[in-house]
This record gives structure tokens, sequence and C-alpha cells, in this order.
């Protein structure tokens, strides 16, 4: 018998069959500035107008091992929300606005379905924050994935005026930081997560957990939040001097990327409300509170460091829904 691709591990009627399945859906990301069709060789976007210094920002990220919580519930139309919002969050935090979105899913054995899903989340995510999903890869790649694996990353590129642009550079001590709430993990520390719930404690993707009001992977799936709108309303009544968005390396390893020198922080632990995600977790380990700290964003899903007298300005008010908090403040160093 002939050897062909199919028998190889890659089957070009499934790839075939989930470009037409998706190709609508990416069209509904379209905006005035995307030129030519979906499918081409590489996607093409008009700068929009309106800003004197335009500057490009761009940002690549995945969603981490959360991916391994979507196989196992078998929940696959939320990670791709996940990612075009973490990548919008990142551009956020250096003061950048976001124009389109490209993916990159691999997998060892390609499902239509499966796919379609993941693709409905990825174009919720990006019409949500006005975002083109302007192009993006599939792959199959028989014996490098698993037969039901796949992986998800994501490029996105904003702008900015350098006058608009947010680096921290005027960050001083007496400044005060305000925090943004999370609702749970977001897309970051989910290997040790699983480890402790799946692993150490043998808890069940669909097991009801009463201290989450919910199932253990409603939990974990929760989708990670943009910030966008809250973030505008906040920068037309205050300036905001710097941002962290907190992923991976928690409060404290975030924020520090973007104190300029002489400057130390000073973070009020206990000052907001944790979510119960968390607590679980470091009882279940056990896990060390420092540890946690170093690992997890512990309910701040963004922080904010602003000039002393317009962070009691905002402070108590709401934007576009979220409340502010305390997180702490800065220190010379």
């Amino acid at each position: 018998m002939p050897i062909d691709y199919k028998s190889s591990g890659v089957n070009l009627d499934a790839a075939d069959n989930s470009l037409t399945r998706i190709k609508a859906l990416v069209k509904t990301t379209r905006t005035s500035q995307v030129v030519g069709d979906v499918g081409l060789f590489a996607g093409a976007f008009r700068l929009p107008e309106g800003k004197a210094h335009p500057i490009l920002m761009a940002s690549t990220d995945g969603v981490g091992t959360k991916l391994r919580v979507a196989m196992m519930a078998g929940k696959y139309d939320t990670v791709g929300e996940d990612l075009v919002n973490h990548c919008v969050n990142d551009l956020l935090a250096n003061g950048a606005e976001p124009l389109f979105f490209m993916d990159y899913y691999g997998c060892g054995r390609l499902d239509p379905e499966v796919q379609e899903e993941v693709i409905k989340g990825l174009v919720r995510g990006c019409r949500n924050n006005g975002v083109a999903l302007l192009g993006g890869e599939t792959a199959e790649m028989p014996g490098f994935y698993g037969d039901d694996e796949f992986d998800l990353v994501g490029s996105i590129v904003g702008w900015s005026s350098e006058e608009d642009m947010i680096l921290g550079k005027d960050i001083k001590p007496g400044d005060v930081i305000l925090g943004l709430p999370g609702n749970g993990l977001h897309t970051n520390g989910y290997s040790l997560a699983r480890k402790v719930i799946f692993e150490h404690a043998g808890l069940k993707v669909d097991q009801f957990v009463d201290e989450l009001g919910g199932t253990m992977g409603d939990a974990l799936l929760a989708v990670h939040p943009s910030y966008l709108e809250v973030v505008r309303a906040i920068r037309k009544e205050v300036t905001i001097k710097g941002i962290g968005h907190i992923t991976g390396g928690g409060i404290e390893g975030n924020l520090n990327r973007v104190l300029p020198e002489g400057c130390k922080l000073k973070i009020d632990y206990g000052s907001w409300d944790v979510p119960p995600i968390f607590n679980l977790i470091q009882k279940l380990g056990p896990v060390d509170p420092q540890e946690m700290k170093r690992v997890f964003n512990l309910g701040v899903g963004m922080a904010m460091v602003l000039d002393k007298a317009e962070a009691l300005q905002i402070r108590d008010k709401v934007f576009a829904g979220y409340r502010l908090f305390n997180v702490g403040e800065i220190h010379k160093s």
C-alpha cells in the first residue's frame, strides 16, 4: 500500500473542514482597518489615525497548562478568550490600545470540532476588545503532541503615542498602589495548582467544592478578565504612572518590573479579599505563604501606581463595573 500524508498522522481533509468552520467566525472580528480577506499568507492592517507620534507595541503569550484543565474538563470555548484578554492586558500595562491579534494552534491530531470551540473563545475575546483576529497558524504535528493534545499561543499588536506610553519612569516614593480585582488564577500558576489539587489532594475536575460554590473545573477555568474598559475610564480622570499586569511572578515580581531606581514596594497583604480558590490551594498543599505570593496573583488582576492625591480621588469610585482597592505604596529603597 502506498504511504500518504494521512497515514503519517496529518489529515488534510480535517484541515479543510476546520478552515471552513472557523472562517466565518474570524470574519466577525474584522474592523475597518483590516485589508484583504481571511486566509491570505499574511494579514494586512491599516493604522488608524489620531496619534501624533504613533508607536507600535506587541506582545506574545500562551495560556500555559490551563489548557490541560480544559482538556480534562472537555471544555474548550474559554481558553481562547483567556489568551486574548491576557495579551490585551499586557499591552495596557504600557499604555497601548490593541489593534489586531494572531494565533498559533498546534495539535497532535486535528479535531475540527475542538478547534472550532477554541476559535469561538478567541473570536469572543477579540470582539469584546474591539480587536481584529487577523490570521493565524494551524499545525497538525503527530508524534510531537499527543493525539488529544493541543497548544495555543497568541500575538497581539497595539499602538500608542510616545506621550501616552506608561513606562513607570515618573514613579516616586509616596505614590500609592491601587488594585483591580481578579477572579481566580487567570492564566498563571496552573502547574502548581494542578499538582496540589489533582495529584496531591486527588480532587476531580467535575467535583463540587463547597468553598468554591461550584466545581473544581469551573473555578480553574474562570475567564481571565480584560481590563481595557476600566483602564480607559481611569485614564480619563487621572494619570497612571505605572501598571503591573499580575501574571507569573505574583504582585511583587510584576510591579518590580516598572519601578525606577530609588524605589521599592510595600505591599499591604491582607488589605483586600483573596478569592477562595487560593485559600483552598494553600490549605490542600500545604503551600508556603511566601510561595503563594511568588506564584499567584492572589486576587489582584492589575495593579496601578498613582500619585497619592489622585489615588484618593478615584479610590472609592466604580469604573466600568470595577471598584479599586488599596494594594500598597512606594517607599524609598
